[in-house]
């Protein structure tokens, strides 16, 4: 079967959003660290510890979102927030800008998948990621099938 979606442009907002909440997701290691610092109180007590591991937090996090706010406006990833339509089997999704412009991603290059209350996540990279939204398919048959082979390439729990 093949589902052609409606033609989705990603919004900015939505790009940084998802992008910071999958790295959270994928570095939670992170928190470990901050905690292991404040430990440090039990060795010297002082409240500058918390303080400078606030700030330590605070800074990581701001990288993040600097690094996602930064994509959206640099002119190499403008197709990213482009109208794109898909076409989705169970081979392959192929991005479409127009009809004689695509880009196929095989299934084996996404990493993970989320499915929201949204949309469908398929993340490729700590940047990279497709936002599949269910407003773009023309039927709930269509979202069930990208679902059914979600589950199928274990991208997704059954």
């Amino acid at each position: 079967m093949l589902v052609k979606t409606k033609k989705y442009k990603l919004d900015n907002g939505t790009y940084i959003k998802t992008g910071l909440q999958n790295i959270v997701k994928e570095q939670w290691w992170v928190g470990l660290i901050a905690i292991a610092l404040c430990c440090g109180y039990f060795l010297a007590p002082s409240i500058w510890w918390f303080i400078g591991t606030g700030i330590a937090l605070l800074l990581y996090f701001l990288f993040w979102v600097i690094q996602f706010a930064g994509v959206t406006q640099l002119e190499q990833y403008k197709i990213l927030f482009e109208k794109l339509s898909y076409e989705i089997t169970s081979q392959q999704i192929l991005i479409k800008l127009n009809t004689k412009q695509g880009m196929p991603v095989k299934w084996d290059q996404i990493k993970s998948a989320k499915q929201s209350k949204k949309a469908f996540i398929l993340v490729l990279s700590k940047a990279q990621f497709i936002y599949l939204p269910y407003k773009i398919f023309n039927s709930e048959n269509e979202k069930k099938f990208v679902e059914t082979i979600l589950k199928r390439k274990s991208l997704i729990k059954a």
